[in-house]
């Protein structure tokens, strides 16, 4: 039986995102810089198309460019998923923290 004091839980808010699908998309896709698109902020934004014109721009230099930005999306990838859901939404959505 239920505690008839206790709240449904909440759903999330307009500005909550889905770490697992920030941490997929940074493995899979992270070399386009395509998690920072997804997270949204400001500074996510900007980080997002530098990933993007370095990996565009690298392909030229025998694709060092997303050998690099693909090694530092899983890297990013990896801590998104290890983080507990208040930290990453407090740190990576509501803080808007660009790099690792």
């Amino acid at each position: 039986m239920s505690d008839p004091f206790s709240s449904p839980p909440l759903p999330p808010g307009p500005s909550s995102k889905d770490k697992v699908a920030a941490g997929l998309l940074a493995i899979f896709l992270g070399f386009l810089g395509i998690h920072k698109f997804y997270l949204g902020g400001k500074q996510q934004k900007t980080a997002g198309i530098i990933m993007l014109v370095i990996s565009l721009v690298g392909t030229c230099a025998f694709f060092i460019g997303p050998f690099v930005m693909g090694i530092i999306a899983l890297i990013e990838g990896i801590v998104y998923l290890t983080k507990d859901d208040a930290e990453f939404q407090s740190t990576y959505v509501s803080g808007d923290k660009a790099w690792l």
